[in-house]
């Protein structure tokens, strides 16, 4: 066998499912969530859950110029 147990050569997946932690309420959620946002900010994923994705995304829009609309 070239690769570890659980590898590619069995196929089997060893992989966990990533648990989720909402960078701004703390809210946990395991496994991706379809409503959930996903940012990048300085190299780092940050994950927000849907109520403050929802919130942060009204304030974005609300600083955006109309042309942006």
């Amino acid at each position: 066998m070239t690769s570890p147990p659980g590898g590619s050569d069995t196929g089997a997946s060893t992989a966990k499912p990533q648990l989720l932690v909402c960078a701004r309420c703390g809210t946990r959620s395991e496994g991706p969530q379809p409503t959930w946002t996903c940012s990048l900010e300085h190299g780092t994923r940050h994950y927000f859950c849907d109520s403050c994705a929802r919130e942060n995304l009204w304030a974005i829009e609300g600083r955006l110029d109309s042309a942006w609309w």
